[in-house]
Order: C-alpha cells, then sequence, then structure tokens
C-alpha cells in the first residue's frame, strides 16, 4: 500500500464539531440541568436502550465482574497500575514558601481538587487501560472523590474490564450515564449527580461538543481528536517495526493520522511492502486502510534535522525516534506529547504499560499543552504577608502604580494605613 507523500493534509488540524452537533448539545446541556435524573432517564432510553431505574453501578456488580475477569487480566491491571503510579509519583508538587529580611513572607499552597469526573466511552471498544491512566494521577494528586461515568446497553451492564479497572483504581461511585448528558450531569450536578469541579477522559464527537460548551463552569482536560503518530526513520530503521507501529495508530480512527519522515528513499518503499504484508492479518483492515489513505503520509526529507523541524512543526501527539542513536536526537524535539525512542519502545507501550500518560494532546496542541499528569489535578493558591514597615517602603510605588491605571480606591487603601490618626 503506497503512502500519500503530501503533508497538506495534516498541518492546521483542529477537531472539528459541526453546528448540528453542537447545536444537539446545547439542548441536551440545557435539558439535563432543568430536569436532572429524569433528563438522564429519557435519553438512557432514547440513545442506549436503558430502561433500568438505576443511574448506579452497585457493590454486587463491581463484585460480580471481578469473579468473571481472567485472573491474568487481574495481574496485568495491577502491573500497569504500579508502572503508572511510580512515574507519576515523580510528578507531585509541593507548597513552597519564601522568606525576606524585611519580615515578609510569601509563598504557594498547593491543593487537590475535591471532585473529579472520569468520561469512559462504550460502543464496541472498551478501554480499561484510559480508566487508569485517568484515574491514577488523579489520586496520586489526592483527590477525594473521583466519580466514573460510562455509557451502557439494554441491558444496564457496565463491561467486566471496565469494572475490575475501576476496582483496581479503587474508584466506586460509577454511573451508568454516557454522552453529552453525562458530561452535563458532571458539571452541574443532579438529585443523584455531584457537581464535580473536573471532567476528564475521551469520548465522541458529542462528548467532545459538550466539554467545549460546559468549560469555565468547570475545568476540562482537553478536546481529543483523532490519535496520531509521527515516526523519525534513517536508513538503519527496521521497516517491518515502522509499519506496525504506524498501523498501531491508523486502527483507531479513519481520520488517524500515521506519518513517517525519513531520510531513506529505500525505506519507504520497504515499509510500503511491509504494510501490504501484515495488514492482511490485522482484525481492522478496513479501517487502518481507510486512515492511512486519508491522513498518512512518507516523507523523505534530506537531513535528520530537517526531519525535526517538520515534527516539530506538526506537533504530533506520539513521536516515534528510530535512528541510530535516538538519545542524541531528544533535545531536537520542541513540540511532541509523548516521545519514543528505539526501535523497542513502541508506542503501545506508552498505552498500557510503560507508565507515562496516555492522554495526550492532540491536533498540534503539543506546541502549547502537556500529557495528562498529577498536574492537571491540583490548584496552586498564592499567599504573602507583610509586616508594617515592608509594606510602607513599598507604599509610595503601589500608590504611583494604582493612580497610573486610574484606581484611586486601590491607592487608598494603601495610604489610609500610614495617615495620622484623628
Amino acid at each position: 500500500m503506497r503512502l500519500n507523500r503530501s503533508l497538506n493534509k495534516l498541518k492546521n488540524r483542529t477537531v472539528d464539531i459541526n453546528n448540528e452537533i453542537t447545536t444537539t448539545v446545547q439542548k441536551i446541556i440545557a435539558n439535563v440541568r432543568e430536569s436532572g435524573d429524569v433528563a438522564l432517564r429519557r435519553y438512557a432510553v432514547m440513545f442506549d436502550g436503558y430502561a433500568g431505574k438505576s443511574l448506579l453501578v452497585t457493590e454486587d456488580e463491581m463484585k460480580e465482574a471481578l469473579e468473571r475477569v481472567d485472573e491474568d487480566f487481574r495481574r496485568i491491571l495491577i502491573k500497569a497500575r504500579e508502572q503508572i503510579a511510580e512515574y507519576h509519583n515523580n510528578q507531585v508538587e509541593k507548597s513552597w514558601s519564601m522568606y525576606k529580611d524585611d519580615g515578609s513572607q510569601m509563598g504557594q499552597i498547593v491543593r487537590p481538587l475535591n471532585n473529579v469526573a472520569l468520561y469512559v466511552p462504550g460502543g464496541t471498544a472498551i478501554y480499561p487501560s484510559s480508566v487508569l491512566m485517568n484515574a491514577i494521577p488523579a489520586q496520586i494528586a489526592g483527590v477525594k472523590n473521583i466519580s466514573m461515568f460510562t455509557p451502557v446497553k439494554g441491558n444496564g451492564k457496565v463491561s467486566d474490564e471496565i469494572l475490575a479497572a475501576a476496582a483496581c483504581c479503587g474508584v466506586r461511585t460509577i454511573y451508568k450515564v454516557g454522552g453529552a448528558q453525562a458530561i452535563a450531569a458532571a458539571a452541574y450536578g443532579t438529585e443523584t449527580i455531584s457537581k464535580v469541579d473536573k471532567i476528564v477522559g475521551p469520548g465522541n464527537a458529542y462528548v467532545s461538543a459538550a466539554k467545549r460548551l460546559v468549560y469555565g463552569d468547570v475545568d476540562i482536560d482537553m478536546i481529543a481528536g483523532p490519535s496520531e503518530i509521527l515516526i523519525i526513520a534513517d536508513e538503519n530503521a527496521n521497516p517491518k517495526y515502522v509499519a506496525a507501529d504506524l498501523m498501531s495508530q491508523a486502527e483507531h480512527d479513519e481520520h488517524s493520522s500515521a506519518i513517517l519522515v525519513t531520510t531513506s528513499e529505500s525505506l519507504i518503499s520497504a515499509v510500503e511492502s511491509e504494510i501490504t504484508r501484515q495488514i492482511t492479518s490485522l482484525d481492522r483492515r478496513k479501517t487502518i486502510e481507510a486512515s492511512l489513505s486519508n491522513c498518512g503520509a512518507a516523507i523523505h526529507v534530506p537531513t535528520l534535522d530537517r526531519a525535526f523541524e517538520l515534527s516539530n512543526e506538526i506537533a504530533p501527539e506520539h513521536l516515534e525516534i528510530l535512528t541510530a542513536d535516538p538519545m542524541e536526537h531528544l533535545p531536537k524535539v520542541q513540540n511532541a506529547g509523548s516521545i519514543f525512542l528505539g526501535e523497542y519502545t513502541p508506542e503501545p507501550l506508552g498505552d498500557y504499560m510503560s507508565g507515562t500518560n496516555h492522554v495526550l494532546p492532540t491536533g498540534g496542541t503539543a506546541k502549547f499543552s502537556s500529557p495528562l499528569g498529577v498536574y492537571d489535578f491540583i490548584k496552586r493558591s498564592a499567599y504573602s504577608y507583610y509586616p508594617k514597615k515592608a509594606l510602607f517602603e513599598l507604599s509610595r510605588d503601589i500608590m504611583t502604580f494604582a493612580k497610573l491605571e486610574g484606581l484611586d480606591a486601590h491607592a487608598n487603601s494603601i495610604k489610609v494605613r500610614f495617615e495620622k490618626k484623628r
């Protein structure tokens, strides 16, 4: 299968949510705010075919799911949890203070958010890994209340694997609510559901539109677009690995982008041959073919320096560096969500087990955004203490500054503190 030689489709990409979806989501949000649980139950029947009364996963359901999942899967969940926690423990921020000779004190207080909602998509695919990636950093940050929202089918059952992942992370409050209505319920609360401070987790276009609309009333992690991978490779790269890694992201969605940037013309031909060979045995062949046709690319560049210039311009979600000495090139990376170095560090390692977070900026937003982490679940407050003498030393400058900005009452707030008593 031949890859496109043009990058035109890959530049200036954004998460496109059409007006029809936005209008529909606005109505859903308004209905949930007005009617609460009644609206949620109505949408559960309308969109999911679920007519059950309970919106909450029971303890018995959690217990039964854990009993049904394979013992080896439970072991894998625990191993992944340990890896993710080990990495994210390094992101913990601490409060700090500074003291000056004039007696003043200043500092920063770090506090966790109180309430966070984790959205987990339903549909044909299940993503227990996303439960781990979102819940573990929140727990390490110290978030007290973590609730999970996920859609169910007519039988009202959440997948055993999702419930097992939630149990592995200690998440016990799980709502059988999905779509834009789940985002609205988390953002504004209902009779059953408490309002949260932040909503994290991926979803379809309706979920993304809802997150965008409620942002400001609550915080969100990001508006995620289709998955992306960019591989920088030289003549030493193994075409078998390159082809496999490109397809590992192409299988997500027909709009996922898989890009090869290389100094070797012969590598491009070899990778195309490998894709043709390997794709025949893959379950999601049609999706991969559509993705590579729509948003795939193979670009030949004269030097590796040029390859990194292109990569930084594109700012991919995932960047693999498959060169003779990948660590040597790490300082050249300016914009990327997550970086994978060497032929034995493929992107799926980061999806599941390396410990780095797989919730990453897409659509070029890696130019100004970061992977999800512990820092996304904290807030910082500044504090200061000034004794009278220290304030007096600055009083004239403060009043001059305030009057320059036309804020006379600001200046007066300083002035009255040093007036002679009447």
